[in-house]
């Protein structure tokens, strides 16, 4: 029987009646039929069996809302309304009730959502402006004068100012914010520009090595010998195609040599003979630069901490070994102390730890101050140690950071100069010879305590997605893999709780937790989970055995198997911790190898070092530059040769890249270019033109608003999309907060911002809450209706499935 000859459902028979009766204007196509059919199913029942006019045309309005959508986005990126986001479309299309809508209606109704937008977003157009090109920035998006004139008709709309003056005055201001940023690009360009042909000039004047000898009247064979020996100042090195490295030397360094020379010859260094030439031709040598900045002599650097006899306890020993224990009582029984952690959660749990044990104690991170006027001890992030106040205790923690290539430079800061004479150094036994190391260059004595896991860390096998149970987590080396497994996961009804490194230490300790409670199932974290947050998991299951590190693609390290997979099996809430690997995703022998292997030698026993503002304003004044970028490029060229015994200097990309920015911003000093220049900031959020916008209006003593929330929708129906744009905002915060705590004059309403950012850290929080409980509530629904994963793993275990599947292969 044909489709055409068969009988007619319920539905269509109601359907076909209805058009009959109501429909012959409302051009309904033969692509709409079977959606009409299923919508009028669901309007009929037992007892109704045809369709009213009015549930016609809710059913026509309801089949066309995707394609007036889909119109109403194409519309709006025809005319490069780049604002114009799918969920603004989706609800506009939701409202519309005329199934025979027009163009201009339909654009109408959209214009009308972005009105509500708008003016949920914030009080004043101004503000809103701010806060919808933030967000286009943050997405790598920049709008053009037209757009700007759209736009600002648009939010002038909404807030009843077309007539009032709204759109020229939003307009204007954008024109004005343009061509001052245009000025800016400008200047920093000139200014670079003389800076580099400044450095041109002298390094034109650098000789090679076969004009040494003529300068210091000696031998080729002493040349090579006492720069073999380190003794002549290689100004500039240049490797060739071949790899072969060549030296260039000042000849006016070099002549300070002369008086040395006789005292080489015997073996000695013959420093004393040297005389002081404080002509500016030689203030302006590179090594006239290295000899101010000191960082061949960094620890010499911090008086306070080597005016003390100091004593240093290093505590190693895995996770879950109970570093922390014995330098916690010392630093709560001591009469002052100061902890210093990688983050600003850890600091957080120092200050709490302090508190519970009676010791009245201040915090200080980044981004917050809790001062208690009686308290003489101090919880704080590592890179805001205090250096001149001494106190009797100190504790470092996650002393393996010194190896790390953007904050290791903070750790040697911390260890070399942390002012107490008993300081406790806790981390993995990896850092062991390079705080031993550090601690030669300080002439500190050092004690080792060793300590081993309290309960036992083994490599488990190779497990599937459905294999995952209640105390499990499961690891991802990048926010979109864990969402992705976070999606999965919740697809099968699983209870998902996650961590990764940009939510705030507020909402990571919050879904800590919730896996901790038994509110969700299973946790999904990156290696954020490697430091901090106490975590009662059961098996640790890696998805993946490799990760990028922002330079390359490489397998994961003995200490990041070791650090991450430690976190299994907590002392007291597990018998033992497992370490396994998703199938498909690496070896498990790998895994078993990484977690007996030794610690891994260190290639790279200079500790980082990098400038503080002392080192930068004595530089600036031995090159006679107010120029930033200027400084950090000669520090960069000329303080620390590669081949230095004892340090080495740290990566100053990004400082040199915010510092050239801010070459254009007028009237700002040496030292606020260069607390600018170290504020956290993320290089892919369009960082650094948002901190020289930020400069900009600090430097015309203007006020600089905290960013806003945005408009947040409700956490149940959030898309991924509008999670990251808040994560972003909440990014944007945390640099204002920064700078709001050194500049408070320029950045006022810290309260605001910090209102702001509790906001956002409650919404994403519910957002990842909401969103988990509703899949658990459909579990609950189901009753016992087995999952699709159980059902898949009941049929591949029953017997008699295997029987059935045998005989019906030897029937075919």
């Amino acid at each position: 029987m044909s489709s055409s000859d068969r009988p007619l459902s319920p539905a269509e028979a109601a359907l076909e009646q209805a058009k009959q009766d109501f429909g012959a204007h409302l051009n309904i196509t033969s692509r709409e039929h079977s959606a009409l059919v299923r919508q009028t199913a669901r309007r009929l029942t037992s007892d109704k069996t045809s369709l009213s006019e009015l549930e016609l045309l809710q059913a026509v309005c309801q089949v066309r809302r995707r394609s007036w959508a889909n119109s109403l986005m194409n519309i709006a990126h025809r005319a490069g309304e780049v604002w114009v986001r799918k969920a603004d479309v989706l609800t506009a299309a939701e409202r519309i009730n005329d199934p025979l809508i027009s163009e201009e209606a339909l654009k109408e109704t959209l214009n009308v959502v972005l009105e509500e937008r708008w003016r949920d977003i914030a009080d004043s157009p101004h503000q809103v402006m701010e806060e919808i090109r933030a967000d286009l920035a943050d997405a790598g998006t920049f709008l053009s004068s037209g757009q700007i004139e759209r736009l600002s008709h648009s939010i002038a709309s909404a807030f009843g100012g077309v007539d009032l003056g709204f759109e020229d005055d939003l307009i204007i201001e954008e024109e004005r914010r343009a061509r001052e940023q245009e000025d800016i690009r400008r200047r920093a360009e000139e200014r670079r520009s003389r800076e580099m042909e400044r450095l041109k000039q002298w390094e034109n004047t650098l000789v090679g090595f076969e004009e040494i000898p003529a300068i210091l009247r000696c031998s080729r064979r002493e040349v090579l010998r006492w720069i073999a020996e380190n003794r002549l100042p290689i100004a500039k090195r240049e490797t060739q195609p071949d790899g072969l490295e060549i030296f260039f030397f000042d000849p006016v360094e070099l002549k300070k040599c002369r008086p040395l020379v006789n005292a080489w010859r015997k073996g000695l260094s013959g420093r004393d003979e040297l005389p002081q030439d404080d002509s500016i031709q030689t203030r302006r040598g590179n090594a006239a630069i290295a000899r101010v900045a000191a960082l061949d002599r960094f620890a010499a650097h911090f008086r306070t901490a080597r005016s003390l006899k100091r004593r240093i306890t290093l505590v190693t020993g895995p996770t879950n070994s109970g570093k922390s224990y014995t330098a916690l009582k010392a630093l709560t029984e001591a009469e002052s102390g100061l902890a210093l952690a990688p983050l600003r959660l850890l600091a957080h749990e120092f200050h709490e730890s302090m508190l519970k044990h009676g010791v009245p104690a201040s915090l200080t991170t980044g981004e917050e101050r809790i001062i208690d006027p009686t308290a003489r001890h101090l919880a704080a992030t590592v890179e805001m140690c205090p250096f001149h106040n001494p106190v009797d205790v100190a504790i470092i923690d996650e002393a393996q950071m010194l190896s790390d290539p953007d904050r290791g430079a903070a750790w040697t800061a911390a260890i070399m100069g942390v002012p107490a004479r008993h300081v406790f150094i806790l981390g993995a036994a990896d850092c062991i010879p390079l705080v031993k190391r550090i601690a030669d260059l300080c002439d500190d004595p050092v004690d080792e305590i060793h300590l081993e896991r309290k309960s036992p860390l083994k490599a488990g096998g190779a497990l599937s997605l459905s294999d995952l149970r209640s105390g499990d987590a499961l690891i991802a080396f990048s926010r979109r893999e864990v969402l992705d497994l976070r999606a999965e996961l919740m697809a099968h009804n699983k209870r998902v709780a996650v961590i990764y490194g940009a939510l705030s230490p507020e909402v990571r300790r919050a879904e800590a937790a919730r896996f901790n409670q038994g509110q969700a199932d299973i946790l999904i974290a990156t290696d954020a989970i490697g430091m901090g947050l106490n975590l009662s998991i059961r098996r640790v299951v890696f998805s993946t055995l490799r990760k990028y590190d922002g330079r390359q693609t490489r397998s994961l390290t003995t200490q990041e198997i070791k650090q991450i997979g430690g976190r299994a099996g907590r002392f007291g809430k597990h018998e033992q911790g497992l370490v396994c690997v998703l199938e498909g995703a690496g070896s498990p022998h790998f895994i078993r190898q990484m977690l007996e292997a030794p610690p891994e030698p260190i290639k790279e026993l200079r500790p980082l070092v990098q400038p503080d503002s002392d080192i930068v304003q004595a530089v600036a004044r031995e090159i006679h530059s107010d120029s930033l970028y200027g400084v950090l490029t000669r520090i960069k060229r000329a303080v620390l040769r590669p081949d230095d015994p004892n340090y080495r200097l740290a990566d100053m990309e990004q400082a040199l890249e915010i510092a050239a920015a801010l070459e254009g911003v007028e009237e700002l000093d040496l030292l606020t270019r260069w607390t600018y220049a170290m504020c956290p900031i993320n290089t892919r959020d369009n960082g650094i033109p948002r901190l020289v916008e930020w400069a900009s209006i600090h430097a015309r003593k203007q006020h600089i608003h905290p960013p806003g929330t945005g408009r947040l929708p409700a956490s149940a129906t959030a898309s991924r999309e509008e999670l990251e744009r808040a994560e972003k905002r909440h990014r944007r915060l945390v640099a204002w907060r920064w700078l709001a705590m050194r500049f408070p004059e320029a950045y006022p309403d810290l309260e605001l911002a910090e209102r702001n950012a509790a906001i956002l850290d409650e919404w994403i929080e519910q957002v990842l809450r909401t969103q988990s409980r509703m899949r658990e509530n459909t579990r609950r629904q189901q009753g016992k209706r087995h999952t699709p994963w159980e059902k898949k793993k009941s049929r591949s275990s029953s017997p008699d499935d295997k029987k059935k599947k045998i005989l019906k292969k030897k029937q075919r």
